[in-house]
């Protein structure tokens, strides 16, 4: 068990921050809706209540839909695209998908290569993809999640001023959804910016996200191997 908790720490480690930060978020939010019930004379709402519904849900999947779309496009951004210098991109002249014998499948696996490496036809391309797969359709089902829940919230205020329904495309369509969205994705895609280049110039000893202290700017981490 500590030679599994060892080997695993970063995952766990995040994963235990992950849980503590959404409880946090439960709570908070439960005491803030209930002061918001308070104000217009409502009466206030039990935290299972409040987790299970449409508020906490827009609320979780915002965040988790604009996350997974920074680490989709990231993902995908650098296969192609190169930033001299970073740590967060391979080194000038190794753009794109790289052959089968660079990326060890197919024949050229090695023995303890996983088993779809060794795979043929789609089974190989789903595995080279996983990844972007993955990322990619935990992003739609949270931004769909979020659409629907948003939806449901915009309704019951709707409804509680004599507003008429809106129907899913309405909702999508409306500039209250894309203000949420967007203000979300600009501060991803911004973190993601920053994150490229502050690694060219600055340094973090010890730290796999940054290159070794002593390397020149214009080299990467790649590239003094």
């Amino acid at each position: 068990m500590r030679r599994l908790i060892h080997d695993n720490a970063l995952s766990l480690g995040f994963f235990a921050i992950f849980v503590v930060a959404i409880v946090g978020q439960s709570f908070a939010g439960w005491a803030n809706n209930n002061e918001e019930l308070q104000m217009h004379g409502q009466a206030p709402i039990g935290w299972g209540d409040f987790v299970t519904s449409s508020e906490f849900l827009v609320d979780v999947a915002e965040n988790w839909q604009s996350e997974f779309l920074q680490f989709f496009l990231f993902i995908l951004a650098t296969i192609w695209l190169i930033q001299r210098g970073s740590p967060e991109s391979k080194i000038p002249g190794d753009q794109g998908v790289g052959t089968d014998e660079e990326q060890l499948v197919g024949a050229h696996a090695r023995d303890d290569s996983p088993a779809w490496a060794r795979a043929r036809g789609i089974r190989l391309w789903v595995y080279s993809n996983s990844l972007l797969i993955v990322m990619g359709a935990i992003f739609f089902f949270s931004w769909l999640a979020q659409s629907l829940g948003g939806m449901v919230v915009a309704n019951e205020q709707n409804a509680q001023h004599g507003m008429p329904q809106l129907s899913w495309i309405e909702y999508v369509a409306s500039p209250e959804f894309w203000n949420r969205t967007l203000q979300n994705w600009q501060s991803e895609f911004l973190a993601v910016g920053a994150m490229v280049a502050f690694a060219i110039y600055l340094r973090q000893r010890g730290s796999s996200e940054s290159k070794p202290v002593g390397l020149p700017h214009s080299v990467s981490a790649q590239e003094s191997d």
